[in-house]
C-alpha cells in the first residue's frame, strides 16, 4: 500500500486528468473546491516536480512558459488508489455513525 496523498498531492493529481498548465491548476482546485483549498505557487510547482520525477503526469507541451501537463498511467493508479482509500474512510465514518457495532447482535 502505498502512502497517502496529503491535500493538495491529491487535488493537484485530480485537476491533471485532463490538460493544464500551472495557474489553471490553481484555478480548478480552487473552483472545485468552493475556495476551501488553495494551493500556492511554491507547492505547486515543487509538487509538479516531484510528480514528474515519480511518472505520475508528464509534460505534454510548453509554450511561452506555460507548461502543461497530464496524468500517465501511473498517476492514474496512484489517483485511484487515493479515491479508493478516502472511500474506505467515508464508509467507516458512515458506519460508525448508524452505530451497526452496537447493534449487531
Amino acid at each position: 500500500m502505498s502512502k497517502p496523498l496529503t491535500q493538495p498531492m491529491y487535488y493537484i493529481l485530480l485537476s491533471l486528468r485532463e490538460e493544464r498548465h500551472g495557474y489553471e491548476i490553481m484555478q480548478y482546485v480552487e473552483w472545485l473546491t468552493n475556495g476551501h483549498v488553495k494551493i500556492g505557487p511554491g507547492t505547486l510547482y515543487s509538487l509538479l516536480s516531484r510528480f514528474e520525477e515519480n511518472k505520475y503526469i508528464h509534460m505534454v507541451s510548453q509554450d511561452n512558459n506555460k507548461k502543461t501537463y497530464l496524468l500517465t498511467e501511473i498517476g492514474k493508479e496512484v489517483l485511484n488508489n487515493e479515491i479508493k482509500r478516502l472511500e474506505h474512510l467515508l464508509n467507516d465514518a458512515k458506519r460508525s455513525v448508524d452505530d451497526e457495532f452496537q447493534n449487531r447482535n
